[in-house]
């Protein structure tokens, strides 16, 4: 069984499969039921972060919530993944705020919070929902905006000292006040022909605005029902890779980096600054344990519009060669990895037996750290007999 919500999955492991398979599609589970006398929400599992911020904001101009910057990605995977956005400095990551849920488990009971346990609720912020049962709803804690807000957009070249910025930048991104979040990305362009080198003034907008910005909508010129329309504006092939940072890259690191990526032409670095709350959170509050120490996230990204195997093995082959390219600079032993930008390169679970712990623990630890074994016997008391697995799933005990 395949369980999904938005269908926004880098791997495709909620859609597709090797063997065969149904899908469990949450699409139209998408009631959102905002209450501002507590400030909190319920929200089903098949609506969409644009739907969410949408609702909040037509009630009210001074609340909003922590989450991804994409509107079409759906509630499901993305809480139960540990999703993160724009205020993860402020307010820490989205599966932080998650104060209740509502899950359907193996033996089909309906569990809410209280009626789950301790141990499943820790579980599903941030160890992935699809591995424990069928979440059907997360009760979410509201957080305060301002009324005003200041989004910008600055790019520099090679010319233009960019490499100094990204040194600066690395300075002071995870240590200047949490009301600040500065994301950076290095990419190839062709300086003649490329539309998005382009110097853009400090703009105050209110938040949902801001949400529209970040999801490269004109603020000004488009209207927040944009957000309820559930199929990004753009569909192309794409390949991710993550990874964390903890001392900065040194200036000859950064020119060897650069180099490399012109050869490569295709992918791109995008950085997450960390600090703040992301600090001051234990690394066991919730499954997700890339807290304190690490100074950034970095996303491999690459699109591309081509047809075939050939082309996929292409783009797919030269993330590779940059994310092998940026070991040295890189978390060792192990190395860390983002679980809501699942990578099959880091293992494929057969669940085999014995074998299945084995090769679960492979991804595992570099997903989850020191939790994942508590998650291992969660995921045994609760699912013995391993009715939800996918190819990176938490595995069961061996018997």
């Amino acid at each position: 069984m395949k369980i999904r919500s938005g269908g926004h999955d880098y791997e495709g492991l909620s859609y597709v499969s090797n063997t065969p398979f149904f899908i469990l599609d949450m699409f139209n589970l998408r009631s959102i039921q905002v209450n501002l006398e507590d400030e909190t929400a319920w929200v089903q599992t098949g609506a969409t972060l644009g739907e969410v911020f949408y609702n909040i904001a037509k009630k009210s101009k001074v609340h909003g919530f922590p989450a991804g910057v994409c509107p079409t990605v759906g509630v499901g995977g993305h809480v139960s993944g540990a999703g993160y956005g724009n205020m993860m400095r402020k307010y820490g990551l989205t599966s932080d705020n998650v104060i209740d849920a509502e899950i359907v488990d193996a033996d089909g009971r309906v569990l809410n919070r209280k009626t789950m346990g301790d141990d499943l609720f820790w579980a599903i912020r941030g160890g992935g929902g699809s591995s424990f049962g069928v979440i059907v709803s997360y009760k979410i804690k509201l957080v305060r905006v301002p009324q005003v807000v200041t989004v910008f957009r600055v790019s520099r070249t090679m010319e233009e000292n960019a490499i100094d910025v990204v040194l600066q930048w690395q300075d002071i991104a995870s240590k200047i006040d949490d009301n600040l979040f500065i994301r950076l990305a290095m990419d190839v362009i062709d300086q003649g022909n490329n539309k998005r080198l382009k110097k853009l003034d400090c703009h105050e907008l209110c938040w949902i605005e801001s949400v529209l910005f970040w999801a490269d909508y004109s603020p000004i010129d488009t209207p927040i029902e944009v957000l309820l329309e559930r199929t990004p504006p753009t569909l192309s092939h794409l390949t991710r890779k993550s990874d964390y940072v903890k001392d900065p890259i040194p200036k000859e690191g950064l020119e060897i980096i650069w180099k490399k990526m012109i050869e490569l032409e295709t992918p791109r670095l995008i950085f997450n600054p960390y600090g703040g709350k992301m600090s001051e959170i234990s690394e066991d509050a919730i499954p997700f344990p890339h807290r304190k120490g690490n100074l950034y996230k970095i996303q491999y990204l690459a699109n591309w519009d081509e047809e075939g195997k050939e082309k996929e093995k292409y783009y797919m082959e030269l993330v590779r060669k940059l994310y092998s390219y940026m070991s040295p600079y890189v978390s060792k032993y192990p190395r860390q990895a983002y679980y809501n930008y699942r990578d099959l390169d880091l293992g494929v679970n057969h669940h085999d037996g014995t074998k299945g712990y084995l090769e679960g623990r492979k991804y595992g630890i570099q997903y989850f750290m020191n939790n994942f074994d508590k998650l291992v016997h969660i995921k045994t008391l609760v699912d013995p007999s391993n009715l939800f697995r996918n190819e990176q799933s938490i595995p069961i005990l061996p018997m």
